[in-house]
């Protein structure tokens, strides 16, 4: 398993384990032994980041190019990319998909400025966390 998915798998179990940040904000949860089953918990965004450990970074081994860029997307032989299957799937007004997977019109909602995008070639459709970070903070 590359450095990569191993953060993100690191990432996404940490947001699911009962954290004592998650206790401060439901006092009343109950205390989970060892045999209880594990439930996934969606947290407000500042208290996840919170509850994130805090280690020192390490960026020996790390090589941008061992990272392919977009790869061939679910179905290779429709020409759609992971990039335009993103786009695709989080359209608030569906594109027409034209030869190649060229997308025409369609309508974005972006989070990061409250307003509408399109076309679809003024999103970036990007790590979350930048592939150096992730690898940094193994």
């Amino acid at each position: 398993m590359k450095r990569s998915a191993v953060a993100a798998a690191a990432f996404a179990l940490a947001l699911s384990l009962p954290t004592a940040a998650h206790a401060a904000v439901q006092p009343d949860a109950p205390v989970l032994g060892p045999e209880a089953a594990v439930v996934p918990q969606v947290l407000p965004i500042g208290v996840a980041v919170s509850a994130l450990p805090l280690a020192v970074e390490d960026r020996t081994g790390y090589q941008r190019t061992s990272f392919r860029h977009w790869n061939a997307g679910d179905v290779p032989a429709d020409g759609c990319n992971t990039r335009a299957e993103v786009l695709l799937a989080e359209a608030v007004v569906y594109p027409e998909i034209g030869p190649g997977c060229t997308l025409t019109g369609g309508v974005w909602w972006s989070y990061y400025d409250d307003r509408e995008v399109t076309p679809a070639g003024a999103l970036d459709i990007d790590h979350m966390v930048p592939l150096a970070e992730a690898w940094d903070s193994k």
